[in-house]
């Protein structure tokens, strides 16, 4: 068993939403049917099994993608992803990738957390920070897998920033 936990990857990545607090983003944040809205490699986000927002509630998340060597080839990336803890009063959520999926994912558990955050310049903020402990995936590098969750954070406080800059 500690062999196993030494083989574990893990990593965080860290954005900032600026001009909303916790209290504004997390609405966004805990329908988890909504990744597809907010990460651009996702195309479809829904519920599966389980009441949704509560715990031991699963969603299908899926991308298609071209093939890497310029054919037009295009394939789907899909896993089923379980919530296992939600906490709105400290704005959080934790989930795991289940077994069932085909982009490589073994025992992947991930938490997105919200923190209010004041940046130098003194405006508001919301800092989202998303963690995650896996095995490691073939054909990938911790720093790799860090990177790609990091750009993918950055890129959802975009969107969501967007979102509520808008509604003024």
């Amino acid at each position: 068993m500690a062999s196993e936990a030494k083989e574990k990857w893990g990593g965080k990545a860290r954005a900032l939403v600026r001009g909303s607090g916790p209290d504004q983003v997390w609405p966004l944040l805990e329908d988890f049917f909504s990744l597809h809205k907010w990460v651009p490699t996702i195309d479809t986000c829904c519920g599966v099994e389980g009441v949704s927002g509560e715990p031991g509630f699963v969603r299908y998340c899926s991308g298609t993608r071209s093939s890497a060597d310029g054919s037009e080839d295009v394939f789907t990336n899909w896993a089923l992803e379980k919530l296992l803890a939600t906490d709105p009063v400290n704005k959080s959520f934790t989930y795991e990738i289940v077994d069932c999926n085909n982009v490589g994912f073994k025992s992947l558990a991930a938490t997105m957390k919200l923190t209010a955050v004041r940046d130098a310049e003194e405006e508001d903020g919301c800092g989202m920070s998303w963690s995650f402990s896996v095995n490691p995936i073939e054909g990938w590098t911790e720093k790799d897998l860090t990177e790609f969750y990091s750009v993918a954070l950055r890129i959802m406080a975009e969107r969501i920033e967007a979102v509520l800059s808008s509604k003024g």
